[in-house]
């Protein structure tokens, strides 16, 4: 469905052990009919990351843009971006990353909610991080709304831990330093499906694989110390913000949970921010966020899930 330009995709289907479905088979069946555009790869199940790291091995295009299993691209915003991409090919135009627009689709409540970048990121020239503006809390750049040059994947040696979930944040954030070239493209590109109960950005998921967050959360707290090794001071800023974002996503659904080590857990994570990035560490304790996320007592764990509360309605996240 991308026009003129299918012949220039590489479409790599990760079969991740579905032996519940016919996953392995309609991929084989693709691969046979488009041997020059889809390759079919089976592995045992290795999680989100795991099937990431191997599609991005067997990559041979210039861009990577990695689409779960639940969810699309629309094709008329796809076609629009292979002819971006196409072009900066032609004219030898140096972009490190490409952004463009995800929208929610909450498909049981017939609901769409588009997350769009207009008025902070610059649109129909390459630009760098000083351009940027700031992003609202709802507008941070998640695994759906990046196009990465795949040679500055493996340039970093990019390579997500295996089976657990949330690695797309870990996708996202570690490359950002390594970006010097942006491009906005403002078309809906990126459709992210919302409505399985059992979906991992369900809120009791959340809360019972509140493990999976912590380990996520830790390895990109040991991914920078923010204040030395990242120059820039807008991309530092933002970078900052999504860590807070991360903390406090911690903080909140181990308050949520009704485990009884569960403020013990919350203080450990924000000690583990202070012994690994104590430069970084008093600027999120201190910021709005990190004073909500650490209320004490029962009154402040009140407070911190109000805000969240709060916030979930304003910012319509999952």
């Amino acid at each position: 469905g991308a026009g003129a330009n299918v012949d220039r995709i590489e479409i790599i289907i990760v079969d991740d052990g579905s032996v519940r479905d016919d996953t392995a088979a309609r991929a084989d069946s693709w691969a046979e009919r488009l041997p020059d555009v889809v390759k079919a790869l089976h592995q045992e199940n290795a999680g989100h990351g795991g099937a990431v790291n191997t599609g991005l091995a067997a990559a041979s295009g210039t861009w990577f843009k990695v689409v779960d299993a639940d969810d699309w691209l629309d094709c008329g915003s796809l076609d629009v971006l292979l002819k971006d991409l196409i072009r900066f090919e032609q004219n030898n135009t140096a972009v490190d990353m490409v952004i463009a627009n995800y929208v929610y689709e909450k498909v049981e409540e017939g609901k769409r909610t588009p997350i769009r970048y207009t008025g902070i990121l610059p649109e129909g020239r390459v630009f760098g991080w000083g351009d940027i503006g700031r992003f609202k809390p709802s507008q941070n750049l998640l695994m759906h709304a990046v196009v990465y040059r795949t040679g500055l994947l493996r340039d970093i040696g990019l390579k997500l831990p295996e089976k657990t979930f949330y690695v797309d944040n870990i996708f996202v954030y570690v490359p950002l330093p390594a970006v010097e070239r942006i491009y906005y493209l403002n078309v809906d590109l990126y459709r992210y499906y919302i409505g399985r109960a059992d979906q991992s950005v369900n809120q009791q998921i959340m809360v019972n694989r509140i493990e999976q967050q912590l380990r996520i959360t830790r390895i990109m707290i040991d991914a920078f110390h923010l204040q030395t090794d990242v120059a820039e001071p807008r991309l530092r800023s933002y970078m900052m913000q999504y860590l807070a974002m991360m903390l406090t996503i911690c903080s909140v659904f181990l308050r949520l949970s009704n485990r009884f080590d569960a403020e013990e857990r919350r203080r450990e994570i924000w000690a583990y921010l202070k012994e690994n990035d104590p430069q970084t560490y008093p600027r999120l304790r201190r910021s709005a966020i990190g004073l909500l996320a650490n209320l004490p007592g029962k009154p402040g764990e009140a407070i911190t899930i109000a805000g969240y509360t709060v916030a979930r309605k304003l910012f319509r996240f999952n």
